[in-house]
């Protein structure tokens, strides 16, 4: 896809939409974790976006993307049975 968007910016846009764009949980006992985890990583997405637009340090869109990603990795989307899941076996969830 082509975009006239600066290349640290479309990598800065990737990273928030990776940070929302998680699998939806599969049953309601697996809402709360999804929950807790989208909401972590959106706080996360929203301190970067806030550094780069605003009140934050001036440290770079280069940086703030990078230090995101390695706030996403340490809140990975699982420890939940997302929608599409299967069980050992083959079974869905």
């Amino acid at each position: 896809m082509t975009h006239n968007i600066p290349e640290p910016t479309a990598d800065l846009l990737r990273a928030v939409l990776e940070a929302l764009d998680i699998p939806y949980p599969a049953t309601i006992g697996d809402g709360e974790i999804h929950d807790r985890l989208i909401a972590t990583r959106a706080m996360h997405a929203k301190i970067a976006l806030h550094n780069v637009l605003d009140d934050g340090p001036d440290l770079g869109i280069e940086w703030t993307t990078a230090y995101l990603r390695a706030r996403l990795a340490e809140h990975p989307p699982t420890g939940y049975r997302a929608v599409g899941d299967r069980r050992p076996g083959g079974e869905r969830p």
